[in-house]
């Protein structure tokens, strides 16, 4: 296979990420690296790829493989050879199946390409966004928002995009936010959600607990005489996030500092839910409990 020169800095973000299973990057430089062994044969065919994911789940025969890709034996006994030879299956007694390597290779390489997906998938969110408030134990788990999406609000349509929010977040049966913004619709809808008995904990910076404290006195006293209620106090952090039993929505800040009102990463899927109960957990066992005015 011939070599492959790439000058660092012209990569996109995602051309990166896709190429750094083949490509070594350092010190702004041209550089060449050949991709050979078990890295090519995984990274430079689909086809071996899904067959890996296949044999993963139990052992197949040829003819159920051939079935399974739609395809004729000429087209996938050249693809089974090569895994072969690089010790990633076996065949025994007419079943192909994983070897020990080939099982620790789909263990390790699904998260990998789950990893890839979830930051092509949105791109420009997190290449545009200040990624400070995420901790990295999350942002190591990545992959498990790789079925979000970001939600963009046009100027015309903003009044629909904060309707669907609300109606999404009062139809839910559990409430976890964290705000370093101050929105004066906020403190009404936290306090009717506290009076339907919805469970709900929510985590400010100090500047917003003024304001409330300062415009939504009443409310807020109203809010922390219920047993199924927490207000927290967080020194400070550039994010602003909701987590509910229906869906999870990020917000972030722009590198420049300055928040971005208009792009949220919102996920309706479990994995998506639990990544975002876990980032409002990292906030609470460091926030100080508000328990009166």
């Amino acid at each position: 296979m011939p070599s492959i020169q790439i000058k660092a800095g012209e990569l996109t973000f995602s051309q990166q990420l896709s190429n750094y299973s083949r490509y070594s990057i350092k010190n702004h430089g041209l550089i060449s690296v050949k991709s050979t062994g078990l890295l090519s044969i995984l990274t430079f065919s689909e086809k071996r790829k899904d067959i890996l994911f296949l044999l993963q789940e139990s052992p197949k025969t040829l003819s159920e493989i051939k079935d399974y890709f739609d395809v004729r034996s000429p087209e996938i006994l050249p693809r089974l050879k090569e895994m072969e030879t690089s010790n990633l299956i076996v065949r025994q007694e007419g079943m192909y199946r994983l070897t020990s390597l080939g099982k620790v290779s789909a263990i390790y390489y699904r998260p990998f390409l789950d990893t890839l997906a979830a930051i092509e998938a949105n791109e420009d969110f997190w290449r545009e966004h200040d990624l400070i408030a995420v901790p990295d134990m999350l942002l190591n788990r990545i992959q498990e928002l790789k079925e979000c999406r970001v939600v963009k609000d046009e100027h015309e349509h903003i009044y629909d995009s904060h309707k669907a929010f609300m109606e999404n977040v009062l139809t839910s049966g559990r409430f976890l936010g964290f705000s370093s913004i101050f929105l004066p619709s906020y403190p009404p809808m936290f306090l009717e959600m506290a009076r339907r008995n919805i469970p709900i904990s929510i985590i400010v910076t100090p500047n917003v607990f003024f304001k409330i404290k300062s415009e939504h006195n009443a409310e807020i006293e109203e809010f922390l005489k219920y047993k199924h209620t927490s207000f927290h106090v967080y020194d400070s952090a550039k994010v602003a996030f909701v987590v509910t039993d229906r869906f999870m929505s990020l917000s972030l800040f722009f590198k420049n500092g300055t928040f971005d009102p208009r792009h949220d990463l919102v996920g309706f899927d479990s994995s998506s839910i639990k990544w975002g109960e876990d980032l409002f957990k990292h906030y609470k066992e460091s926030a100080v409990e508000i328990k009166s005015l």
